[in-house]
This record gives C-alpha cells, structure tokens and sequence, in this order.
C-alpha cells in the first residue's frame, strides 16, 4: 500500500520537471563564442565586439528575455545601481536580448540609465551560448556569464528570476580580479 503513494509523488514530481525546463548555459571553463553586434548606450547605438572588450578585462555578458518586460527592467536597474563597482573592478558590463530588439535603444537609456549597453542577440549568439528561451520562440533566457579576458567563461548563472545575477557576476569579477594581484 506504501508504494501507490510512492509512485505518484515521483510521477509528480517527473511532471513537475517536465513542465518547467531546466535552463542551459555553456559551463565554467568553456570558451566564449565571439560576439559582434549592434548595441545602444544611452539611446546612443554603437558596434560591440566581445573580443574588442576583452582586450580591457573581465565582460560581464548577461542575456535577458526582452526589454521593458518587469523582470529585465528589475534587472536592467540592478545592473544600472552595480555599474561603477563593475567599472572599477575592471569589468566591462552588457546585456544582450532577442526580444524587442526594435526598443534596445530606449530600453539603453531610461532602463540602464546610461551606464551600461544593452545589444541584440542574433541565433547565432543564442545558440552559441545556449540561451533560447524555450516557452518564446527566438527570445533568450535570463543567463549571466563573466568571461575572463582569455576568452574562458568563470562564471555562468542561469535562472528566470532576476535576483541573483548581479551579485553573482559582481562577486566573480571581485575574485577574478584578486587572483590576478597575486
């Protein structure tokens, strides 16, 4: 009788994982794809190049879902307040989106308030880094990476609720940037 109760929390819980995909993101230690895009910072849209920026430090690479959807402003904000302690860790900071990519510019401007980019992620960069987000076709999931001036990702997090992603990458580039003192 114990096992009919047993089945259906693991059927449960099977469905439950089947309903709410895990996300994925390229590992700690894999070489980050080149990026070269269009971006905007203060409404003002510019060239980014991956390579181009890891010539300067550590980037702080963060996708999100879509501009001016709650959770990327929430987000865009956090990452707007952490800029400076970015800057002076020597980090260079950019979020790329496949959503509403026509608003980036706007979204560059009241949203980071001017003290970051925000730029488009092509299927190119989505596949190369792993982020479709699976409930909206051509849209990128919420996935922060930091990238190591050598190309090497040290630092990836993964997940659709925004908390977290500022803090993690700003704590990664802290110990990023104690190692190399050393």
């Amino acid at each position: 009788m114990r096992i009919a109760p047993n089945l259906a929390a693991i059927a449960a819980i099977a469905t439950l994982s089947l309903a709410t995909p895990a996300l994925a993101a390229l590992p700690v230690g894999a070489t980050a794809p080149d990026i070269v895009t269009k971006a905007a910072r203060g409404g003002k849209m510019f060239d980014f190049a991956l390579k181009a920026a890891l010539k300067k430090g550590p980037v702080v690479l963060y996708f999100f879902p879509a501009a001016f959807t709650s959770g990327c402003t929430i987000e865009a904000h956090e990452f707007a307040e952490a800029a400076a302690d970015f800057e002076k860790n020597g980090a260079t900071l950019i979020g790329l989106t496949a959503g509403n990519v026509d608003r980036i510019a706007e979204f560059s401007k009241l949203e980071c308030r001017d003290k970051f980019p925000v730029g488009e992620a092509s299927p190119t960069v989505i596949k190369g880094y792993d982020v479709a987000l699976a409930a909206k076709a051509g849209w990128t999931d919420r996935t922060s990476y930091v990238i190591a001036p050598n190309g090497k990702i040290i630092f990836t997090l993964s997940q659709l609720n925004p908390a977290g992603h500022v803090q993690g990458t700003l704590d990664a580039v802290k110990k990023y940037k104690a190692t190399k003192k050393g």
